[in-house]
């Protein structure tokens, strides 16, 4: 949990994610971070556009069935590209700017 712990805590209210063994841990997170945690259900896509959409993005750079084993620079510098690219659900903002903005209002 240590890569949600910096997320304010008035921004870490319910997460909903497929359902893949790599989750197993679910109930550790709901204890440790005191959030509800969700499942959509198999073959319902509609359930999580969020995640549909971002493979969606994601497939420019990593196409179906390519190699994952990268070097975590290359990794990191597709993750800033997604982050910083302008998003029409949220006002053509980026993801990084919305997400900072966010993160200040409930500081203050």
């Amino acid at each position: 949990m240590p890569l949600l712990e910096p997320v304010p805590v008035t921004l870490r209210k319910t997460l909903t994610w497929d359902q893949g063994r790599e989750l197993a841990r679910w109930a550790r997170i709901e204890t440790t971070l005191g959030i509800g945690v969700y499942f959509c259900h198999a073959h319902s896509p509609w359930e999580k556009p969020l995640v549909e959409n971002t493979c969606g993005l994601l497939r420019r750079w990593l196409p179906r069935r390519s190699n994952l084993y990268r070097p975590q620079h290359a990794l990191d510098r597709i993750a800033h590209l997604l982050n910083t690219m302008p998003r029409r659900p949220i006002n053509w903002n980026s993801a990084h700017d919305t997400y900072n903005r966010l993160t200040v209002a409930t500081t203050m």
